[in-house]
């Protein structure tokens, strides 16, 4: 089509190598649509790439944003023949823009774990822009009950979902312990509490303005040591433990907090090398599982609680900027003082 709009581009791993430039409109190859994004959440990674903080491979120049949803405005040759999708559709991507379907865990549905997956906004360009390329097997509908600011917060929801609800080890009555208050934590705990469990969210002085969502979603809230809240019931600890913050002296506190062949799942990321031994681990019987990403029912299961209001995402969403504010956007999470920012291209 050849017009260009707006778009945040991280050109160079420096920090704050993040600005606007003119973006040109992609091309739909046959697979894919060419989707007008509406809305775009800003995640912590993007912010790890503004700050040049982030510990994985980026494709400079590149769009930023990976938590998008708009309407379709072009389909591509095979896309338009099939007829399942139509322009004027409403859609959200999901965040695996470059994966090999047929590869071993492509083949059995766990393309998240591709190897050689790249996703939106560091390995090809994100939804920060008008128009965004998505490959149609990326795309779930949006309920006409949920908002293109609320579904772009369908990304951090399956990550929550992934972390928490997939592994199936949730019981009602169950008491959980969240460590990190940030918008994946939160989100953690939203779901734990759906499943019926008692949910503690843990953070630090300076994250008592971020705790007041976890407040809304029924949970206690602990600033420092949550041992007693976790030995409650028969002093043996918490049947589980989510690490969100992603540093050692967390997944240290978790091995603490757990209780003898309860679990722990770590879903956030951290680069420090651990300064302390994992036997804890062995000797209460604890499972420890990693948690990366998430693949389409995982996707479907969350919209479809999105669209029933099962799962309200209001608590989380901090304000909604203009994409010529993306900085004022971006520093707003940044500081703590409010947990996903949106941004509206245009």
């Amino acid at each position: 089509m050849g017009s260009k709009s707006l778009g945040v581009v991280n050109f160079s791993s420096e920090p704050l190598s993040v600005e606007i430039r003119e973006v040109e409109r992609p091309t739909a190859g046959d697979d894919d649509v060419i989707l007008q994004v509406e809305a775009v959440s800003v995640c912590g990674s993007d912010l790890h790439q503004w700050h040049g903080t982030n510990s994985w491979p980026v494709n400079y120049p590149v769009v930023l944003g990976h938590e998008f949803g708009g309407q379709i405005v072009e389909l591509g040759k095979n896309v338009a023949d099939k007829g399942f999708w139509k322009v004027g559709d409403r859609a959200v991507s999901e965040t695996a823009a470059v994966v090999d379907m047929s590869t071993p865990m492509s083949r059995i549905g766990k393309y998240n774990l591709d190897p050689d997956r790249k996703g939106f906004g560091y390995g090809v360009n994100g939804g920060m822009t008008r128009y965004a390329k998505v490959p149609s097997r990326c795309l779930h509908r949006i309920p006409d009950t949920v908002s293109f600011e609320h579904a772009a917060l369908t990304e951090p929801c399956a990550v929550a979902f992934s972390a928490v609800i997939a592994p199936g080890n949730i019981k009602p009555g169950d008491r959980i312990v969240v460590l990190g208050p940030g918008p994946i934590g939160t989100l953690c705990a939203a779901m734990a509490r759906l499943a019926g469990a008692e949910v503690a969210v843990v953070g630090l002085e300076r994250d008592k303005v971020r705790l007041e969502a976890a407040k809304s979603y029924g949970c206690e809230v602990i600033i420092g040591d949550a041992t007693e809240w976790a030995q409650y019931v028969d002093g043996l600890g918490a049947e589980g433990v989510v690490d969100a913050a992603g540093i050692s002296a967390t997944l240290k506190a978790a091995m603490g907090l757990v209780r003898p062949d309860g679990w722990i799942s770590k879903v956030g990321w951290g680069p420090q090398p651990l300064d302390f031994s994992l036997d804890p681990l062995v000797q209460k019987n604890v499972t420890l599982q990693g948690s990366f990403s998430h693949n389409w029912p995982m996707w479907e299961r969350v919209l479809r609680m999105l669209g029933t209001g099962q799962l309200d995402v209001a608590p989380v969403l901090g304000g909604v900027w203009p994409i010529k504010e993306w900085e004022q956007a971006f520093e707003k999470m940044s500081s703590g003082a409010i947990l996903k920012s949106v941004i509206k291209p245009e």
